[in-house]
């Protein structure tokens, strides 16, 4: 075989292994997001499509309680992505630490992670039960009278944000341990070495070099936030009223109503939402991280 046929083959032989993933990412990923835009422009049904431009996009942004479900959208993303950040930070120092029965603490903290959202959210649904909940008869023995965490508008998407925290934080804190036990402890020993107390060690050591890991936690949990369903749905399916929608609980009540076009073009919304406001978030805070 001459040498220039060898050499075409030889640098063209690696492309094929890329073809496996070119064909899965395009039949599961590439496939259905165009269809997806594709049918938010037609009115739908299983066996037939009217196509209608802009309609469903303009008559989703009219819908009453849209605005509310895309402020509650944000408002659940940055307090759980926050909290997960500050209680995973914290959580990560203490069980890196020589802190007694570590290894019971680390796996209770991850327990959370691997339960079922559905179970969770039922089992807290009981639990915060105005009346019958083991929440508000704690705080009754207590003498303090328990809101209604799940029926009052104000604190209702709070109450399930506690939740949602509550079993994300463990990933977040195994995240931030990995973080910690890159960072070489010749830094650690210099600093005790010229006297610095614990909290300095933290501020000056370990907080600036564990900011690759919370870039990924704040990355993770804001996307998982801006797509929260779960425990939404389980705890209080968008209510009382409207005052826990979030924009997927309004696509599924779309979907539920028979309004498929409709609930595709809040699917669309929803991926347009995450990628104006998580992809800037990413490159700063990737790019930020790469200047220092």
């Amino acid at each position: 075989m001459p040498s220039a046929a060898r050499r075409n083959i030889q640098s063209f032989y690696p492309a094929w292994f890329y073809l496996p993933a070119a064909i899965i990412y395009g039949i599961l990923y590439l496939l259905p997001t165009f269809s997806s835009v594709y049918f938010s422009l037609t009115r739908w049904t299983l066996f037939d499509s009217t196509f209608i431009g802009l309609e469903n996009f303009a008559q989703f942004f009219r819908e009453p309680f849209l605005i509310k479900g895309l402020v509650n959208t944000v408002i659940f993303a940055v307090v759980t992505s926050g909290s997960k950040v500050v209680l995973g930070l914290l959580l990560a120092v203490l069980l890196t630490s020589n802190v007694v029965a570590r290894g019971l603490l680390r796996s209770i903290v991850f327990f959370p992670v691997l339960v079922s959202t559905v179970g969770v959210g039922i089992t807290f649904v009981a639990m915060m039960h105005p009346t019958e909940g083991v929440i508000n008869e704690g705080l009754e023995l207590l003498g303090i009278d328990g809101p209604g965490w799940l029926t009052n508008p104000r604190l209702a998407i709070f109450s399930v944000a506690i939740v949602d925290i509550w079993k994300g934080v463990g990933l977040a804190t195994v995240i931030f341990m990995a973080g910690i036990a890159a960072i070489p402890q010749d830094y650690y020993d210099a600093a005790h070495v010229d006297g610095t107390s614990p909290f300095q060690s933290f501020r000056y050591i370990t907080l600036p070099l564990s900011r690759p890991a919370t870039v990924t936690v704040i990355t993770l949990s804001f996307i998982g936030g801006l797509r929260t369903f779960e425990l939404i749905w389980t705890m209080t399916r968008g209510g009382p009223g409207f005052s826990s929608d979030v924009i997927a609980s309004v696509i599924y009540k779309q979907y539920q109503a028979g309004f498929y076009g409709l609930s595709t073009a809040g699917n669309v919304v929803l991926f347009i939402l995450i990628a104006v406001l998580a992809v800037p978030l990413s490159i700063y805070l990737n790019r930020k991280e790469g200047h220092e």
